[in-house]
């Protein structure tokens, strides 16, 4: 098991890209967000359907409230919903969320940033921090373990 207390002080996630105060966040300022909790579910592969394994409850901090914490939505300006996000994971694994979905769907209410699974806090050993979108039908293509990054990306208009 990874020391606990390393976590704790240092940063495990950056929140940056085009937004008004880019974040570095470790375990403990992660926990001061209110949190949230899915429910427990099974995790099977997108591509053969095969079964991996049972997940429990998840508990963490929605992903667009740390992203209104960095301030995606900048004053003067509507490039926001314009603006994707790329999640990347310590492996080089990415993902994508799109400001609709986050801020504009009943998606967004789902898609969490957890430090805790079962009410145990995790550890790197464990994929802290864990991104997982609760929404989505098959939850492996966007559950990332070891979490290190979320870029705001602001798209080009169509009329270039």
């Amino acid at each position: 098991m990874a020391d606990l207390s390393i976590v704790l002080t240092e940063p495990i996630l950056a929140i940056d890209g085009t937004v008004e105060q880019p974040l570095s966040l470790d375990l403990a300022a992660l926990q001061e967000y209110e949190s949230v909790s899915l429910e427990p579910f099974d995790l099977f592969c997108f591509t053969s359907g095969r079964f991996i394994r049972p997940v429990d409850s998840y508990r963490g901090v929605q992903l667009r409230v740390l992203l209104d914490a960095a301030g995606v939505r900048r004053p003067g300006s509507s490039d926001f919903k314009r603006t994707v996000f790329l999640a990347h994971g310590h492996d080089g694994y990415a993902v994508t969320f799109s400001w609709h979905e986050l801020f504009n769907s009943p998606i967004g209410d789902r898609v969490l940033v957890a430090y805790a699974c079962a009410d145990r806090l995790l550890d790197i050993d464990d994929g802290l921090p864990v991104l997982v979108s609760g929404a989505d039908t098959v939850r492996a293509p966007r559950h990332v373990k070891r979490l290190a990054r979320v870029e705001a990306i602001v798209l080009g208009s169509a009329r270039q």
